[in-house]
């Protein structure tokens, strides 16, 4: 997690530069890795897709690198009830990031906060920022909701290529949750080390590997 707000305003220039989306320090969501029920845990785990799994919760830069992770909270919980219960949440509300000040958007006069951006999940914050709901918006929200959702792919992107390249996500893991866990952070710390590297990091980010667009229509990465 950037530590100053220098980090920060280049995370935002990461999202305005490729993204085309301003005053955005990271997209959040979350994933379920599963796994065999737990000796002795009931429906603990059991999650609304029918499997058992611990959730991974990210935020995710512009260039797909994890900036914050939170694994470990059973599969049972929605993914607004594992954000209100981790420490990102509360570093949030209580402005401990050392956030920047709000600043005008391009061609705009006013202040306008730096946020993060996520899905229908989440609760809409001052900080927290989301797409509108329903499909019959007028104009101007069908286009915010456009530029929102393409920023927003990254993280998906993100989970998409940590399970494609670490392939002991493509199955339930017969662990109990917390070898899981360990194993789902060394999995994300590799996945931000990897790419620095000249002799790894075209085998593990080839090109085509994720979503784009041509002229509005997304290209599926391979």
């Amino acid at each position: 997690m950037p530590n100053s707000q220098e980090e920060w305003y280049e995370v935002a220039k990461g999202f305005e530069e490729i993204w085309n989306f301003p005053n955005c320090l990271g997209t959040l969501d979350s994933k379920h890795v599963v796994m065999k029920a737990p000796r002795n845990k009931g429906s603990l785990y059991f999650n609304y897709k029918g499997t058992h799994s611990i959730v991974l919760m990210a935020i995710v830069d512009a260039k797909y690198k994890f900036l914050y992770v939170d694994v470990g909270c059973n599969g049972r919980i929605s993914d607004g009830g594992v954000y209100a219960n981790c420490s990102l949440s509360r570093a949030l509300e209580n402005n401990m990031l050392n956030m920047p000040k709000p600043r005008p958007l391009p061609g705009e006069s006013e202040d306008a906060p730096f946020v993060v951006i996520a899905d229908d999940a989440f609760a809409l914050t001052s900080y927290l920022l989301k797409p509108f709901p329903f499909k019959n918006q007028p104009g101007f929200n069908r286009v915010f909701n456009y530029n929102i959702s393409r920023a927003r792919r990254v993280v998906e992107n993100a989970f998409g290529l940590i399970s494609a390249r670490f392939r002991v996500l493509r199955r339930p893991l017969d662990l109990p949750p917390e070898k899981v866990k360990k194993i789902v952070l060394a999995i994300c710390s590799s996945h931000n080390f990897l790419p620095t590297q000249k002799s790894s990091a075209h085998l593990y980010v080839p090109n085509g590997i994720f979503d784009t667009e041509n002229d509005g229509n997304v290209i599926n990465g391979s």
